[in-house]
C-alpha cells in the first residue's frame, strides 16, 4: 500500500479521544503552496504594494529564511499588509481570499487524513507560522479545536502590525505545541504532526507520530534518517490547452443534447420533458467521455431506482455535481431553481422543458408554500427531486449545514430521502474553476431514508441526521493513493475488504 494508506491505517489503530492531537502545518502541508501569495496578488491588484515593500520581498527571497530572526524580518516586511486595518476587516479579507483563491490549493489527500483523525475523535489543531487572518478560514472549515498562529497587536480594534510574542516559526511552533499540551494535559506521545518545512523538525519531534509531507530537502533528510513517514502528495498536472479543449467538448455535448431535446419536443409525438431529460443525459454522457471524466458508483447503485419517486440529496462542491447527478438519475426527475433563471436565454428554456420547478426565493416568509409546485410534480407526475441541501457550492470538501426545504418536500410528498455522496468532484473541477480536469468522480448511494413518520416540527433534526450520514460515509471512505502520491482514489474491492477485516 502507499504511504498515505499506511498513515490512514495508523490513525485507525491509534487511541481515540481528545487527549490525542493531530497537529497540521498549513502552508505547504494542508496547502499545496502558500497562502501569502493570495494576499500578495490582492495587494498588487489594489496597487497597495509599495516599491520599498517589493524591494524587501526580493531581498528576503534571495537570502532565504533559515532562522527565527529571518522570519521576524519577513513579518516586519509584510507589516504594511496588516497595519492600519481593523481586525474585522482582516478576518473578512482572509475569508474572501480563501474562498476565491486559497481553497483551490488544499491537498485532497490531507483532507482525508483530517477526516480520519476526526473519526477517531482526535483534537484537531492548526499550527502555523502564518498570521491568524490567514489560517482562521481553514480552521473553521475543518472544525479545528485550536489554531496556533503568529498573532499581531490590536489596539481599539485596529491592527498595528507589530508581532505579539514569539513567532510560530521553527522552535517557536514547537514551544506553542508544548504549551497547549500542558494546558490540556494532552498525550503528545500518542499524537500526530504534519509538516513540509525544514524549520519544523523541532515541532515534529514533539509528538510520537510525525510525518513529512512532500518535504523540503532538509526535512526529507531528517525524516529518512529517523524513519519518519514521508507522504509524497502530488496531483496530476494538465496543460491549459488540453483542459480548454476538454471543457469545450463537454459543454458542446451538453448543449447539443439540449438542442436535440428541444427539437424532439417541437416535432411532437413525444413528451417534451422526457425527450429533453433523455437527450441531456445522453449529451452529458458524451461530454464526460470527451472530457475524460468517469463516474464510479462504489456501492448502492440499486438505490438510484428502487426508491422512486424520492428526493435525491447530494453534497455540493463543484459545477460537476449536477451533471454527475443527471448522469446517475437520468430521467423522471425534477430540480428546483429560482424563478429569475426562467428568463435566462436558452438556459432557462432548457430547464423549463426539462421539468425544473421554479420558486420565488425572495419571499422567505412563505418558504413552505413556495415548495408546493415541487410537491405536486412528485405526487402527480411521479418525478423524483434532485437537490443539494447545502444550497451552494462549498469551497472545500466540508459538508455545510443542510437547509430544511428538501426534507419538508419529502414529508409533504410522502417519499423517501436518498443520500448520494460524492467524494472528490471538487478535485476535478473546484468550486471557482472554469476548466475540467480528467479523472474519476467516486459516488456512494446510501439506503433510502423513510420519512413516513416524520413531522414538520422536527425537519431541522431530520436534516442534521441525514447530514451525519454524509459525514460518516466520507469519514469511512476506503481511500488509498496512486503510488506516486497523486490524487486519492478508492481501494480495489479486495483491498477494501481485507483492510476492513484487519
Amino acid at each position: 500500500m502507499s504511504a498515505l494508506a499506511d498513515r490512514l491505517q495508523e490513525i485507525k489503530a491509534a487511541p481515540s479521544g481528545k487527549q490525542v492531537c493531530a497537529f497540521f502545518d498549513y502552508d505547504g502541508t494542508l496547502l499545496d503552496g502558500f497562502s501569502a501569495v493570495a494576499i500578495l496578488r490582492a495587494r498588487l491588484r489594489s496597487l497597495e504594494f509599495t516599491g520599498a515593500e517589493l524591494l524587501d520581498g526580493l531581498m528576503i527571497a534571495l537570502r532565504g529564511c533559515s532562522s527565527e530572526q529571518d522570519y521576524a524580518e519577513v513579518l516586519e516586511a509584510t507589516r504594511p499588509a496588516f497595519a492600519g486595518k481593523t481586525y474585522a476587516e482582516l478576518l473578512a479579507m482572509g475569508e474572501k481570499l480563501f474562498k476565491e483563491d486559497t481553497a483551490s490549493k488544499l491537498r485532497p489527500q490531507m483532507w482525508q487524513v483530517i477526516r480520519a483523525h476526526r473519526a477517531k475523535g482526535h483534537r484537531i489543531v492548526i499550527a502555523s507560522s502564518a498570521t491568524r487572518f490567514q489560517i482562521e478560514p481553514i480552521a473553521k472549515q475543518i472544525d479545528a479545536d485550536h489554531a496556533l498562529a503568529t498573532d499581531v497587536e490590536v489596539i481599539d480594534g485596529v491592527v498595528t502590525g507589530r508581532i505579539l510574542g514569539r513567532p510560530l516559526w521553527g522552535p517557536g511552533k514547537a514551544a506553542a505545541v508544548r504549551r497547549l499540551a500542558a494546558e490540556h494535559d494532552l498525550d503528545l506521545a500518542s499524537s500526530f504532526a504534519y509538516s513540509d518545512g525544514n524549520e519544523d523538525v523541532p515541532y515534529l519531534e514533539s509528538v510520537g507520530h510525525p510525518a513529512a509531507i512532500s518535504p523540503q530537502s532538509g526535512l526529507r533528510a531528517v525524516a529518512e534518517a529517523r524513519g519518519w513517514p514521508i507522504l509524497e502528495l502530488r496531483n496530476p498536472s494538465h496543460s491549459a490547452l488540453s483542459m480548454i479543449a476538454r471543457t469545450s467538448a463537454f459543454y458542446g455535448s451538453f448543449l447539443g443534447g439540449a438542442a436535440v431535446g428541444i427539437a424532439k419536443g417541437l416535432m411532437g409525438g413525444e413528451d417534451s420533458t422526457a425527450a429533453m431529460q433523455d437527450a441531456v443525459a445522453s449529451g452529458i454522457d458524451t461530454g464526460f467521455a470527451l472530457a475524460g471524466v468517469s463516474v464510479d458508483v462504489l456501492d448502492g447503485r440499486e438505490h438510484l431506482e428502487k426508491a422512486r419517486p424520492c428526493v435525491f440529496v447530494f453534497n455540493h462542491q463543484s459545477k460537476l455535481d449536477l451533471p454527475v447527478m443527471i448522469h446517475l438519475v437520468r430521467d423522471h426527475a425534477t430540480g428546483v431553481a429560482k424563478k429569475e433563471i426562467r428568463s435566462v436565454p436558452l438556459f432557462g428554456q432548457i430547464l423549463q422543458i426539462g421539468g425544473v420547478a421554479f420558486i420565488d426565493r425572495a419571499d422567505a416568509g412563505k418558504a413552505i408554500e413556495q415548495l408546493e409546485p415541487v410537491v405536486q410534480k412528485i405526487q402527480e407526475e411521479g418525478l423524483s427531486l434532485v437537490v443539494a441541501p447545502e444550497g451552494t457550492r462549498s469551497a472545500t470538501p466540508r459538508i455545510g449545514p443542510f437547509k430544511k426545504g428538501p426534507f419538508h418536500i419529502a414529508m409533504q410528498a410522502g417519499v423517501p430521502i436518498v443520500p448520494v455522496v460524492m467524494r472528490n468532484a471538487g478535485e476535478l473541477m473546484w468550486r471557482g474553476a472554469q476548466l475540467i480536469k480528467p479523472g474519476t468522480v467516486e459516488v456512494r448511494v446510501l439506503p433510502p431514508v423513510d420519512t413516513s413518520d416524520w413531522v414538520p416540527e422536527k425537519a431541522g433534526e431530520y436534516a442534521e441526521q441525514v447530514r451525519e450520514q454524509f459525514l460518516d460515509a466520507l469519514a469511512d471512505w476506503p481511500v488509498t493513493a496512486f503510488d506516486d502520491g497523486r490524487m486519492t482514489r478508492t481501494m480495489g474491492v479486495f483491498e477494501w475488504k481485507e483492510s476492513a477485516g484487519d
